[in-house]
């Protein structure tokens, strides 16, 4: 192998890496994003429930049904 050949062999291997990581990088933010809605909305479903509790005087001590 001549030395231009591994140089461009080099420079290709470099740029698809480069390609590589912008994308995953990209893809990381978009997921850090979406787990931040999903803290925010469990935050938000875990006060309803509060509320819900409080609104109903449901207790979570309170034995189910015989049923179950």
């Amino acid at each position: 192998m001549d030395l231009e050949y591994r140089l461009i062999e080099l420079e290709s291997r470099q740029a698809f890496q480069d390609d590589t990581i912008a994308a995953l990088s990209d893809v990381l933010a978009e997921q850090q994003q979406i787990i931040e809605r999903l803290k925010l909305q469990i935050a938000a479903l875990a006060r309803r429930q509060e509320e819900m509790q409080g609104q109903f005087g449901i207790d979570e001590d309170e034995a189910p049904p015989p049923h179950y």
